[in-house]
């Protein structure tokens, strides 16, 4: 038997301004997927840490060990060498 486990996302409410037809995309996505709204954004977003420009950006800014510790990257860091 598997359990379930917390998600632990510590979420909280941001203040944005997205366009109508961005809020459609996620609402129709999130019938889709069953997911929520909320979760189909946080899921989505997180997918920008796939970009290794971004990363490599973050790697090269002074003092960028609280940014790192925030988005939780340090394996990304360590996996790659961006010297």
């Amino acid at each position: 038997m598997k359990f379930i486990k917390p998600k632990n996302n510590n979420a909280s409410r941001v203040d944005w301004l997205i366009s109508e037809r961005v809020r459609a995309i996620i609402k129709t996505y999130s019938e889709y997927t069953e997911y929520t709204e909320s979760e189909v954004v946080d899921t989505f977003l997180l997918n920008l840490l796939e970009d290794k420009d971004f990363i490599k950006w973050i790697s090269k800014k002074r003092n960028n060990k609280r940014i790192v510790k925030q988005l939780e990257i340090e394996y990304l860091l360590e996996s790659d060498n961006f010297g």
